[in-house]
């Protein structure tokens, strides 16, 4: 082991404040993080998972635990690598592609606090491999919490424990097989001081008197249920503001209908297939046949006479769709409209609004953390477009919890919105 692993085994928290070193001196380098065990064999067969079950429901204490997905190379958001440490186990890599099944470790490490970087990340791959935690620690968003300026993993590795983390293989293909060495040992590292980096913000939120806020938070991370799918995600096509009209609504929606099925059927990502770009200007222009369409940006040459009639059979179904069956424009929307028509629906909202936010802004300011951290902006919007009938704290605070907000949240915006709502009154 060498002297950076060894103070790697005992990090302390760093001191982001105080002045720094004086000029004239150079700060010291901040030394790159090393594997303490070196990098762990791949598990891959039912064999190995055995193992790796085995050694981690006898290891102690909370768990690290990280997925790397495959983001902008394949279809869906599946998981291709899971990394987990725990003392008394070391690390561990598992392949899901050869052990799609991880129920089985999910339910031996079902009593654990599982600790996780932006957990809401991660944990919609992870409970599609049967790994579903009852406890949680985000460091991420304990470092939200806390005020840390910069909350990616590398930077709170940094900031707190006095590391670097390698870089630049966060976007990878990581669906690749075999997985490069360099590839698995820049996964190891993410969770090599997870520990380390939880106990370090755990002292932190307690010397702060955030540390129930957190635990609230965590809570609610690990006992939600999954989203619901989302209606109409043609909708969400980029650039599709551009597209005003209901029959160029249609090919949109064909197209990117199309596009997911073909992406599905050969698990690549959608916009492999045919970018947001091109479906925008199809429909724009709705083509009539096949050269028009090949004329178009995102349909050049490259495209095969195949590739090009599927497209153009999609503009086609929109084209030749009875009226009564064209999308409308825009969706309904739960809750209120969008800010920028207040002024004009309800000028008291507007007035309502402005109050609110600049309330919580100050709020946030003091308490030393993110404004959407202190209370949503979807909650505050909510509360002032349909505010109590007496905007009591009692009041307030009953509409905040109906919208989700968590008691700490509740315990210190109320007054402050009580007081915005009834300036405005």
């Amino acid at each position: 082991m060498t002297d950076a692993q060894e103070t790697a085994a005992e990090p302390e928290l760093r001191t982001t404040t105080g002045g720094g070193p004086p000029d004239d001196v150079e700060p010291a380098p901040i030394p790159l993080l090393e594997p303490r065990e070196g990098i762990p064999p791949v598990v891959s067969t039912p064999e190995a998972l055995e193992s790796v079950v085995a050694a981690f429901a006898a290891g102690s204490g909370p768990v690290a635990v990280d997925a790397e997905r495959a983001s902008g190379y394949r279809y869906g958001q599946r998981a291709y690598l899971v990394q987990l440490r725990r003392e008394g186990a070391g690390t561990a890599l598992v392949d899901p592609v050869g052990c799609p099944d991880l129920s089985g470790l999910g339910e031996a490490l079902a009593g654990a606090e599982w600790i996780l970087h932006a957990a809401t990340q991660d944990l919609p791959c992870l409970r599609e491999i049967g790994m579903v935690p009852t406890l949680l620690f985000d460091t991420e968003l304990a470092g939200r919490l806390a005020g840390f300026p910069r909350v990616g993993l590398g930077a709170m590795v940094e900031s707190v424990l006095g590391y670097a983390l390698e870089k630049g293989h966060s976007a990878v293909d990581w669906s690749t097989r075999p997985l490069p060495e360099p590839w698995l040992r820049y996964a190891a590292l993410d969770v090599e001081l997870l520990v380390d980096l939880r106990d370090a913000l755990e002292k932190e939120l307690d010397r702060q008197g955030k540390l129930e806020w957190a635990q609230q938070e965590f809570d609610a991370i690990a006992s939600a249920p999954p989203p619901p799918p989302r209606k109409d995600p043609w909708r969400r096509t980029s650039g599709m503001h551009k597209v005003r009209r209901r029959r160029q609504m249609a090919a949109v929606r064909e197209l990117w209908t199309a596009r997911d099925k073909v992406a599905q059927r050969r698990d690549v990502s959608p916009g492999k297939v045919l970018s947001d770009a091109a479906i925008v200007e199809a429909a724009l222009a709705l083509p009539v046949n096949v050269h028009a369409l090949t004329g178009l940006p995102g349909f050049g040459h490259r495209m095969g006479r195949r590739q090009l009639e599927q497209w153009q059979a999609a503009v086609d179904r929109a084209r030749t769709l009875p009226d009564a069956e064209l999308p409308q424009p825009g969706q309904p929307v739960a809750g209120p409209p969008p800010p920028r028509s207040w002024a004009d629906k309800d000028p008291e909202a507007a007035a309502r609004l402005s109050a609110a936010r600049a309330a919580v802004s100050a709020l946030a300011e003091q308490l030393n953390l993110p404004q959407e951290n202190l209370i949503t902006p979807d909650t505050v919007r909510r509360l002032c477009w349909e505010p109590p009938a007496e905007a009591t704290p009692e009041a307030v605070g009953t509409a905040l919890a109906a919208y989700g907000a968590r008691p700490w949240q509740i315990e210190q915006v109320t007054p402050a919105l009580t007081r915005a709502l009834t300036a405005t009154a």
